[in-house]
């Protein structure tokens, strides 16, 4: 009963603004589609429904720890690995730990900060639509990134257009605020966020974990712990 009560509340929530005006084009293309042939309107009605479903913008409870790295996006951990940063967020030449979430058609997709800090670069990259599971997504692909700088240094994070992905949407702007779990963007149909975590920071997922945006620890720093460790159960 109590799963069956979090599964209604975590389905059952706000749709984000940003995704009005597609719920309601995917409705009126229903309605027209069933003037001609009823069955194309409870297909079309299934998709409005995945569409409203896809805007979600669930509440989340936020660690409030600055040691903590936040996962930006609920989706699975597809990458933690130890990579140069893009050369646009000008975070230097050595590989800095990065932790990739890919999120799919029926993930939330609001894009949440994954540190408290202060916004001090963005810069956006026009770029291929390839499938953003793959490595080389973070250099070929469309993508939009974030430095934050912290007290721990700066934190790179970078939204990635997928293979159906073709908007990109990031609400904040260089020199602003953010408090870790924030919304600050989001990327319409399918993506991959990459969190650039700097020196001292520790993972805390492996790969094939699921996270959850504002809520999964992706890294810590301060730790005397390395690095976590999975294996298959």
């Amino acid at each position: 009963m109590i799963n069956l009560f979090d599964t209604i509340r975590n389905t059952l929530v706000p749709i984000h603004k940003e995704g009005y005006v597609f719920v309601v084009i995917f409705f009126v293309v229903s309605l027209i589609l069933g003037y001609f042939a009823e069955p194309l309107f409870w297909i079309g009605l299934v998709l409005t429904l995945w569409c409203a479903y896809f805007f979600r913008d669930p509440e989340r409870v936020v660690p409030q720890d600055d040691d903590l790295v936040i996962s930006p996006a609920d989706g699975r951990v597809s990458h933690v690995a130890l990579v140069v940063p893009p050369a646009e967020l000008d975070l230097g030449i050595e590989p800095m730990l990065r932790i990739s979430v890919f999120m799919n058609v029926f993930d939330c997709h609001i894009n949440r900060a994954p540190v408290r800090g202060q916004v001090t670069r963005i810069e956006y990259r026009e770029g291929q639509f390839v499938n953003a599971e793959l490595d080389k997504a973070s250099s070929d692909n469309e993508r939009n990134g974030l430095v934050i700088d912290t007290p721990h240094g700066r934190v790179g994070v970078v939204q990635i257009a997928g293979l159906v992905a073709r908007r990109i949407v990031c609400w904040v702007k260089p020199n602003e605020p953010v408090s870790a779990g924030e919304r600050f963007g989001l990327i319409r149909f399918g993506s991959r966020l990459d969190v650039f975590v700097p020196a001292g920071g520790q993972a805390r997922v492996v790969v094939g974990q699921r996270a959850v945006g504002g809520e999964t620890v992706l890294a810590e720093f301060g730790s005397t712990k390395g690095p976590t460790i999975g294996r298959r159960a």
